[in-house]
């Protein structure tokens, strides 16, 4: 006869995809996602798969559901669900270079859950550009960012300028703001005073693929 899972044995795959993507989900929007949503984004063939899962996560105490469409909460700490990996919100391109308008797109990529070291949202985008060569951050990287509108001098940053995206290390002085690369080749970025400036957020960590 199976043993009954608990709440002490590790999550399934999929069971962590579930959790990963409901953490996600609210995060960004402030709710839960549908059934629906779920079963699109897991490419689950049926919502009766998707209230499966539910149903299993419920029993180990991982999430809550409150009954309602959208009334699932997760429950567990990382740190007690046993999750390797974490689905984070593609959200993009950046500029390593001069900036490129900001282009929304709707993909999960999965991440190591070592390198998400503090709470907050978080959301990757894909560089273009060579101007952060010079501190390992190449073409065709993704990027890991916490969402936050300010930093520290020094902080590699995402930020908008009149809604076109770039990422550089950031320095406020008594001449304002500068943005600058991490390759000799390209000069730094002076924000005019005048110009729609924010902090999307903080380089956390690069990612890479060897083919």
């Amino acid at each position: 006869m199976r043993r009954k899972q608990t709440a002490h044995d590790p999550l399934t795959p999929g069971q962590k995809k579930f959790l990963d993507f409901l953490g996600a989900y609210r995060e960004r929007h402030g709710y839960a996602p549908s059934q629906r949503e779920i079963a699109s984004a897991l490419g689950l063939s049926s919502v009766g798969t998707v209230q499966r899962y539910k149903q299993k996560l419920v029993e180990i105490g991982a999430i809550e559901s409150t009954g309602t469409a959208r009334g699932l909460r997760n429950l567990m700490p990382l740190a007690e669900t046993n999750v390797e990996a974490l689905l984070l919100p593609l959200v993009g391109k950046v500029a390593a270079g001069l900036p490129i308008e900001a282009v929304e797109q709707q993909e999960l990529v999965e991440v190591p859950s070592s390198l998400i070291r503090k709470r907050g949202e978080h959301f990757v985008l894909t560089v273009e550009g060579e101007s952060m060569i010079e501190d390992g951050i190449l073409p065709g990287d993704k990027v890991i960012i916490r969402r936050q509108a300010v930093a520290q001098n020094g902080d590699t940053v995402v930020a908008l300028i009149n809604n076109e995206a770039t990422i550089k290390r950031y320095q406020k002085g008594d001449h304002g703001v500068e943005l600058h690369p991490a390759n000799s080749a390209f000069s730094v970025l002076h924000v005019p005073d005048n110009s729609d400036f924010r902090i999307e957020g903080v380089l956390v960590a690069v990612l890479r693929t060897y083919y």
